[in-house]
């Protein structure tokens, strides 16, 4: 299953290329990026389905950690290819701007 290549998407994306190895939460991401989770957690679950992404919930214990699990995503190989695609045309947009 594909998924569209929106510059949101790409993104998205690219903020997982910070850490390609790592797992980054929902909110981190959101913060990041300066986007809302309404926004964003639709794009995650897109790219989940698409295999550019795997998820899993945190093993916490929520009264002594004091906040609800979090879920956990991570770039796939399919995924890490798409994210260097997306930081790639970033990057030739952000070029051909400082150009104008």
């Amino acid at each position: 299953m594909g998924t569209r290549m929106t510059g949101r998407t790409e993104q998205v994306l690219a903020a997982f290329l910070v850490d390609p190895l790592g797992e980054h939460y929902g909110l981190d991401i959101a913060r990041r990026l300066g986007i809302k989770g309404g926004t964003l957690y639709p794009l995650l679950i897109r790219m989940e389905e698409a295999g550019w992404l795997t998820s899993s919930w945190e093993d916490i214990d929520p009264v002594a950690e004091g906040r609800r699990p979090r879920r956990y995503y991570k770039l796939t190989n399919a995924g890490a290819a798409q994210a260097s695609v997306a930081r790639d045309r970033i990057l030739h947009l952000r070029e051909g701007l400082a150009g104008v």
